[in-house]
């Protein structure tokens, strides 16, 4: 899957350009970067949630985007209703599937909770939960483990690894984490003031930057 170069501007001040990417089939590609460097804006604009300077799709796609914002909604209404809003097929299934992906979080004492009654954490576990009732040839992710405790980050990465090697879709991870960087993706972009500053494999650029700037980042962030 490729994303194809473009631009975004917000009062005529421009904020991020980007010059594309390739998302191979079946790999993981973290977006990391210091706060206001555009990795949620990129995410909203592949995602297809908010319009590029072109005006016009940057993804040269072959099937559905799911995508998972920063502060997900949770619709006033059950945990088990919210992941059942995004189910495809027969109701049975759906309440199977759903079962299975709320076990896998360690959210299933919560399914007849009201979902906008969760804390944070448990907001951000039932969105991915809801999300995953479908299947994506890219997954978006930005930030899903920001307000989670480490054992929930940990199931999460457990689960988008199982939800990518059983559908083989893309992922794109934003994440401001550079040891969930180092545990989950294949490839790294990092952004600097709107900019990629550089990308490659993550083996390579979080153990061998090449630019200065990516240098002092990784110090900072005790990489």
């Amino acid at each position: 899957m490729i994303i194809r170069p473009f631009t975004k501007s917000y009062g005529g001040a421009p904020v991020l350009d980007f010059p594309g990417a390739s998302l191979p089939e079946g790999e993981v590609c973290a977006v990391i970067g210091a706060n206001g460097s555009g990795k949620s804006t990129l995410a909203r604009i592949v995602a297809g949630a908010m319009a590029s300077d072109q005006g016009r799709p940057v993804l040269e796609q072959a099937g559905p985007v799911g995508y998972l914002p920063q502060r997900p909604y949770p619709f006033q209404m059950t945990v088990e209703g919210n992941l059942l809003l995004n189910a495809p097929g027969g109701r049975a299934d759906a309440r199977r599937r759903a079962a299975e992906l709320m076990e896998q979080l360690e959210i299933a004492h919560l399914a007849r909770k009201k979902a906008h009654h969760l804390s944070g954490g448990e907001t951000a576990r039932m969105a991915l939960a809801r999300l995953l009732m479908r299947r994506y040839a890219l997954l978006i992710l930005d930030e899903p483990t920001a307000a989670m405790d480490i054992r929930s980050t940990s199931l999460t990465e457990a689960l988008v690894d199982r939800y990518r090697r059983e559908t083989g879709c893309a992922v794109l991870w934003i994440t401001h984490s550079l040891k969930q960087a180092q545990r989950t993706a294949d490839t790294v972009l990092f952004l600097l003031r709107g900019r990629l500053a550089e990308a490659g494999p993550m083996t390579r650029l979080l153990s061998a930057p090449t630019t200065p700037e990516l240098r002092q980042f990784l110090d900072f962030y005790g990489a």
